[in-house]
């Protein structure tokens, strides 16, 4: 599957993003505290022309700052007796399609510039994301499953699109058959899951190819079916992987099988879904909690 042609001049695509998130506990929670990966990421190909988050009890502390990824992220603390949290986040979004990597060198060649990488800067931000992480590491299964995807001289972009093609073909998306905890052995096995599942897959298949693949959290702009409505709060949040190209990462969607464009909203990447998780939190009580996500991305006029 070789990269297409750039088009001329991609007019910006404008969204409105909103993702809302709320739990109801059991009983009064007198303290909880959270970390949010909900504000998308300044890109040189993406821009918030508005941003807003807002929680309900208003926290008591809350700090914004850069992560380690350098992704946005909100750090709150609730300390008042509440029953139910809800994390509102809305922007309006503008997105062109990211320009290619500059060139595909062969596969080969690229796993060798990640060993000889001159600036120590590249060699944290690009020769990270070659090494396991808490939830993608490589096993023999990865490897073997990679492989066919990766015969001597191919071009790294190409070597990628073709496993992503494969993971599209011969894994089915079912909602029901993983969690957020299923480890990625069981999906190897059972060749089912979701988008996080998929992105998963193909990060652990690029490492153990020796190359730098990161995992990517966002938002996919959804169309409804040819004449029904479109559903406002019925989309979800998404997710896909990156692999870097020797001069510039390529991000790649396996769940749709489609090189990500400027229907893609970027939120966060890191090492995978645990370094990006768009909510997490430790609270005090609670007798446990509902949980309900809605997520709404609407295109706009510019």
């Amino acid at each position: 599957m070789p990269l297409p042609d750039p088009p001329d001049a991609p007019a910006p695509a404008l969204y409105r993003c909103r993702h809302v998130t709320a739990y109801d506990y059991g009983e009064a929670v007198p303290l909880s505290h959270h970390l949010v990966h909900l504000v998308p990421r300044p890109l040189p190909h993406q821009r918030c022309r508005s941003s807003r988050l807002s929680v309900e009890p208003r926290p008591t502390v809350r700090s914004d700052r850069t992560d380690y990824f350098g992704n946005p992220v909100t750090y709150i603390a609730v300390q008042e007796p509440h029953r139910r949290l809800t994390i509102a986040a809305e922007h309006v979004v503008e997105v062109t399609a990211a320009p290619p990597p500059a060139g595909s060198p062969a596969w080969e060649e690229v796993r060798e510039r990640l060993a000889r990488l001159p600036d120590p800067d590249d060699a944290v931000d690009i020769a990270q994301y070659a090494f396991d992480s808490t939830l993608v590491r490589v096993t023999a299964d990865l490897a073997a499953y990679a492989a066919p995807s990766f015969p001597p001289g191919r071009p790294v972009a190409e070597a990628a699109c073709h496993l992503m093609h494969r993971i599209h073909t011969e894994f089915a998306f079912d909602p029901t058959a993983t969690t957020v905890a299923t480890p990625l052995a069981a999906v190897m096995a059972n060749r089912r899951g979701v988008c996080q599942d998929f992105a998963h897959v193909l990060v652990g298949c690029l490492r153990a190819r020796g190359l730098a693949a990161r995992y990517v959290s966002g938002y996919l702009r959804t169309l409804p079916p040819p004449g029904q409505p479109r559903l406002v709060g019925a989309d979800v949040s998404h997710a896909w992987a990156s692999v870097w190209c020797g001069d510039g990462w390529l991000d790649l969607c396996p769940t749709n099988d489609r090189i990500v464009d400027r229907d893609f909203i970027t939120v966060a990447w890191g090492r995978d879904y645990d370094d990006v998780s768009p909510m997490r939190g430790v609270l005090v009580g609670g007798a446990g909690h509902g949980l309900s996500v809605q997520v709404d991305v609407e295109p706009l006029e510019g």
